[in-house]
Formats: C-alpha cells, sequence, structure tokens
C-alpha cells in the first residue's frame, strides 16, 4: 500500500535568446517553486482513480503546498505536496500507514486516497527537486474552534486519547524516519536558532541555558510514558463532523510532523496553543483534558509533564522559522522576536517549573 512512485515531469528549463544565441547565464536556481492549480488537477486525474473532471484551487503555501481539489460531484480531497525540511524529507510513508491503520480502527482522521496502483503516496521532480506528494480525505465538517470553544476543546482531547489508545496497536509496524525526542524537539532547532546572525550574546545564552535545564529535567523524569504522537494537535488541525457516524467528533488532519514520540509532548502541544503568544485561554486546556480522561486514564507523570514541555514545543517552533530564513528572508526571523519568546519562555519556567528545575 506504501510502494513509493515517481512521477517525472512538471520541470521546464527556461533559457533566454539574444538573437539565435542561448544565453544560460541569466537562469538562477530555484529554492522553492510552487505549481499552477491547473497543472495539479491535471496531475491528480491523471494519477487517481477520481470521477469526471476536477477544479482545484491553491489554499496556502509556506510550510508545505496545499490545494484543495473538488470533483463535479461536490466530492472534496486535499493535496499536499511536502517541502524539504531542516530535519529531511518528509516521511510520508509512516504517516500515511499510520492514517491508514487509525481509519481502519475507527479513529477519525483524514485518511491518504490511494492512486491508480494502490500508493498511498507519490512524488513530483520540480526545479529545486523531488518532493513527496500526498492525495487526502477532505475533513469535512466546520473548523475546529478548539480556543474558544469547550465542547470542540473536550472533542479534540476525545480524538487524541483515541488515536493514542490505538497507537499501540500499530507500534510494531511502525517505521518512522523522525522520532520526537529531544534532539528532534530541542537540540536541533537550537542549533538553527543559534545560526542566527543578529542574535545579541545574552539571547543565545539565554536559549543555551534553558535548554540545557529543560533537557536535563526531560532526562530525569521517571515514567514518561511513549506512544505516536500527532505533533501538531493545537486545537486547529482538525474539522468538527456535522454528519455521518463521526457526527460531533474532531476529524484530526496535518499528521507531517508527528511520529513515536513522549506523550506529554503530545498533549503539551495544545497546552502550548492555550498561553504562547499571549494567550490566556486555561479554559480549553481543561476542557481538552477532561475530554481525553473520558477515553482513557492519563497518568500523573505525562501530566504533569505537559508543562515541561511547553517551552520545548516554542523552541521547536521557532528552530523551525530559523531553518527557512533562505526562503522566506532575514526579516522573518527578526532577533528582538526571538529575544520576546526567551523572555515568555523563562517567565514560564519561573511560574509553572521552577520547583522541578532546582
Amino acid at each position: 500500500m506504501t510502494r513509493r512512485r515517481s512521477i517525472e515531469g512538471w520541470t521546464r528549463r527556461v533559457q533566454c535568446r539574444q538573437g539565435a544565441i542561448k544565453v544560460d547565464q541569466f537562469s538562477l536556481p530555484v529554492i522553492y517553486s510552487t505549481p499552477s492549480a491547473a497543472a495539479v488537477a491535471d496531475f491528480v486525474s491523471a494519477h487517481y482513480d477520481l470521477p469526471g473532471s476536477i477544479t482545484c484551487k491553491l489554499l496556502y503555501r509556506g510550510w508545505n503546498d496545499i490545494f484543495e481539489l473538488r470533483t463535479a460531484s461536490g466530492e472534496q480531497f486535499v493535496f499536499r505536496i511536502s517541502k524539504r525540511r531542516a530535519r529531511g524529507d518528509a516521511d510520508v510513508a509512516s504517516e500515511t500507514a499510520f492514517l491508514a491503520y487509525l481509519d481502519s480502527q475507527g479513529v477519525p482522521v483524514a485518511a491518504a486516497v490511494p492512486m491508480r496502483d494502490g500508493s498511498l503516496f507519490t512524488s513530483a521532480f520540480f526545479p529545486e527537486g523531488q518532493r513527496p506528494a500526498v492525495l487526502f480525505r477532505h475533513a469535512g465538517g466546520r473548523p475546529s474552534r478548539a480556543r474558544h470553544s469547550t465542547a470542540d476543546a473536550i472533542a479534540n482531547g476525545v480524538t487524541l486519547a483515541r488515536m493514542h489508545d490505538a497507537a499501540s496497536g500499530f507500534a510494531a509496524r511502525d517505521e518512522s524516519r523522525y522520532r520526537l525526542d529531544c534532539d528532534h524537539l530541542l537540540h536541533r532547532p537550537l542549533s538553527d536558532l543559534l545560526a542566527l546572525k543578529d542574535l545579541n550574546s545574552s539571547v543565545r545564552n539565554g536559549l543555551v541555558d534553558l535548554a540545557a535545564r529543560l533537557s536535563g529535567v526531560v532526562a530525569e523524569r521517571d515514567g514518561l510514558s511513549w506512544t505516536r504522537c500527532h505533533g501538531d494537535c493545537h486545537g486547529y488541525n482538525a474539522h468538527i463532523a456535522l454528519q455521518g457516524p463521526h457526527a460531533g467528533q474532531a476529524v484530526f488532519f496535518d499528521f507531517d510532523d508527528g511520529g513515536p514520540g513522549y506523550l506529554a509532548y503530545d498533549l503539551a502541544v495544545f497546552l502550548w496553543g492555550c498561553v504562547s503568544f499571549g494567550r490566556k485561554h486555561h479554559a480549553s486546556w481543561h476542557a481538552f483534558i477532561e475530554g481525553y480522561r473520558t477515553i482513557r486514564e492519563l497518568p500523573d507523570a505525562d501530566f504533569e509533564a505537559a508543562h515541561l514541555f511547553v517551552p520545548i514545543r516554542h523552541i521547536w517552533l521557532f528552530g523551525e522559522y530559523a531553518s527557512r530564513i533562505h526562503e522566506w528572508g532575514q526579516q522573518a526571523v527578526p532577533a528582538d522576536w526571538i529575544a520576546e519568546q526567551l523572555d515568555f519562555m523563562l517567565a514560564w519556567e519561573e511560574e509553572k517549573l521552577a520547583p522541578g528545575l532546582l
């Protein structure tokens, strides 16, 4: 089901002509290109068994290129073209296999749509190189509003708990390329942040010292559970189903940051979404945990460690930003902004973590 199939094409060489002489010196290497919606529609029509004509539109670009497709009968799909990141290529084989498994277990997810040959993912050639691509079912329903709706927060907690419950049956076949450990979540992102040229020495030292304290505490914590993580369950990578067997449930999507990792981190991503960037949505966090606990027991060690992983999540995110300045530009990650985020993390440490870090 997960055999990789490479689709050639989509790469054109652009040349300038001056009279009858080809002038190649004006051709510039490409870091990141985005295909046209029409080209994506043709690509999907050629390689997927979807009925009738297809319309396509670009939803957004940046982390990945995301397109919405609609058939003549009104069926909706999402086509994601992944980008290479600092950690390496997207782990589409493990991601799509896990989604297929969750779908078979009745967990509400937007699973991958098989190609004509049964493959769950493919790839295409771009000027910057080969990139993986996946066609997903559309989650349907309405967007989750988990920070502003107690019911939606509960629904997200329920689906994450069901996912973690099911994950134990997938562990034996999990061949994930990435593990959400401290190297992945903390040390590599920290290296990307420290590579920023405009950071002053006090911010650099503050980040290094904080990361060392956080890493040390994680290493000392006993009994932290390990599971297959969603990796980005902040409450908005879900739709609330309005009809069908999953009506009222949170349907999860966007699993490309997932992999085997700390259960506490998967919880912490939701908490981080409630408290970062000046937010104070504590009621949503409690509702989320309430929903989680209706499905499965939550060990005290994992619940208490969620607070520890909030600044780790913050460092991971800004490390991701820093790793993309060659695409987004130096001003996308200004040094004074990173300094502000360090202030948030230090304040969080003092208020929530200080007893555990002494």
